[in-house]
């Protein structure tokens, strides 16, 4: 096999408590994760010695991410010859908390480990996965998921069933960024929580009045949900009418996804 093509999915989160800071930088935290069908097209072709990437979006095709510092990961620490050719068809919103990077970044390294022919296992794979960022390891896995540590011990968890409506305010949070913030208010101890599902939702609304607006006017009725550090947030619905206010009431330069819940990522057919 010298091809490979794949779906990469998103994920929500369905809660989000970030325990403490750790000495290497990462934090400890718990979440559950859930894949959704919200998800890019990737595409990796065996071809001599150099990692190429092309991609309907140009931030990727260039060193700076986190598919080609996978793709060169592998490459270094197991000395391969090949190289490879990737085609990325962006669809999955960045700085919006689902997590398209990481998911990107899993089925370069699961991809890779087939094409390139080297038998590593899932464990293996996840400890390489971990290096690129925390939730890679999370989607190397590939079946939603309750997790601890930095995201990487990993307990099967079952499937969302509900339908999932992603709203997506037109704002890019970097996840650094929220992480940094979020240590600062605790250790000034000025952080409210405004919500049990997710510990940066204070920080969110702080930062961003018209969703502060919008939460307030909605979450009563809908439940409003943060995935990640944001900014995408998440309503859980069984019938398209239940939506019918809410759609009224969302911003007009904000973009909506109507997504499905899934039990296992396309990676985990990759064999």
């Amino acid at each position: 096999m010298n091809k490979i093509k794949t779906e990469c999915p998103a994920k929500i989160n369905l809660y989000l408590k970030v325990l403490n800071k750790r000495v290497d930088g990462y934090h400890n935290l718990e979440t559950s994760f859930q894949l959704i069908d919200l998800a890019d097209d990737m595409s990796f072709e065996v071809c001599d010695k150099d990692v190429s990437i092309a991609s309907n979006k140009d931030f990727l095709c260039n060193t700076e991410n986190t598919v080609f510092k996978s793709a060169q990961k592998i490459k270094g620490l197991f000395k391969v010859n090949d190289g490879v050719k990737i085609h990325i068809n962006k669809r999955i919103p960045i700085g919006a908390g689902l997590g398209g990077g990481s998911s990107n970044a899993a089925s370069t390294i699961v991809a890779l480990n087939s094409l390139w022919k080297l038998n590593l296992s899932i464990a293996e794979l996840i400890n390489i996965g971990k290096e690129i960022g925390a939730d890679v390891p999370f989607f190397i896995y590939g079946k939603n998921s309750l997790a601890k540590g930095i995201g990487e011990k990993l307990e099967d968890t079952s499937s969302l069933k509900a339908k999932i409506l992603l709203i997506k305010p037109n704002i890019h949070n970097s996840t650094k960024k929220m992480f940094d913030e979020l240590d600062i208010r605790r250790e000034n101890d000025n952080l409210i929580r405004s919500s049990p599902q997710n510990d940066f939702w204070d920080i969110f609304l702080r930062k961003n009045n018209t969703v502060k607006n919008f939460y307030n006017e909605n979450n009563e009725e809908y439940d409003l949900n943060l995935t990640g550090t944001g900014s995408c947030i998440y309503v859980t619905y069984d019938e398209k009418k239940e939506l019918n206010k809410i759609l009224k009431k969302i911003p007009s330069n904000w973009r909506l996804f109507f997504c499905k819940p899934l039990q296992y990522s396309p990676i985990c057919y990759i064999k």
